[in-house]
């Protein structure tokens, strides 16, 4: 049963009954040394075209927004947090990758019912950076195995210039991802409680493109 979908049918920029930015920290700088200014409902950097979401960074210094850290370059960040969340589920975005250097793409999901990291669980649907550009990233981070996380990658050679199914199944006790149904990575609840499995609550839904950081 479908519970939520967003095709992007619209031109424009994103629903904001389903989409909100995320710019919390531009100020402060965003976390894992990233070097990017993440706007809000900007089209240069967020827009709706011919069915398709492109997010689009920048090299350029957005000085006059009243939270610029400093940062040179601009780009979007997306989440469902506050609009949607759910427990378990099959869950899956289409996607074609910038493989730019410097780029690091993602989509993943947080959990809803704390904004203590990583108490909250984190599942990396897809990861990618710019400079591995056919190799793609699945993974887990709790309190238990903290900022390394655990998960596994695949290759997918042509990442960068076709779309591609990438893919997560949530179920009671186990977490699969995968990528145009392939899984490549799985991972069961080991029973040492909430620091080594979080996910029996809600996570929402973030899309975005980061620029440089530690990955």
């Amino acid at each position: 049963v479908l519970v939520w979908a967003d095709e992007f049918e619209r031109d424009g920029l994103p629903d904001p009954a389903k989409w909100l930015p995320d710019t919390v920290r531009n100020r402060e700088g965003w976390y894992n040394n990233e070097k990017q200014y993440y706007a809000s409902a900007r089209l240069q950097n967020t827009r709706l075209s011919g069915g398709k979401l492109l997010i689009t960074a920048r090299k350029e210094d957005l000085s006059t927004a009243p939270d610029w850290g400093g940062q040179h370059y601009t780009s979007a960040r997306l989440f469902t947090k506050g609009k949607a969340s759910w427990t378990y589920g099959f869950f899956e975005v289409r996607a074609k990758l910038p493989c730019g250097a410097g780029t690091w793409p993602a989509i993943w999901s947080l959990g809803a019912w704390t904004d203590v990291w990583p108490l909250q669980g984190e599942i990396d649907i897809m990861e990618q950076v710019g400079s591995a550009p056919t190799r793609i990233l699945g993974t887990i981070h709790t309190l238990e195995s903290g900022g390394p996380g655990t998960g596994s990658a695949t290759q997918v050679p042509d990442a960068c210039t076709a779309f591609h199914d990438y893919q997560l199944t949530w179920t009671p006790g186990e977490i699969q991802i995968g990528v145009d149904n392939r899984v490549y990575y799985r991972s069961t609840d080991p029973g040492r409680g909430l620091a080594a499995w979080p996910f029996e609550a809600p996570q929402y839904l973030l899309l975005n493109l980061a620029i440089g950081g530690t990955l």
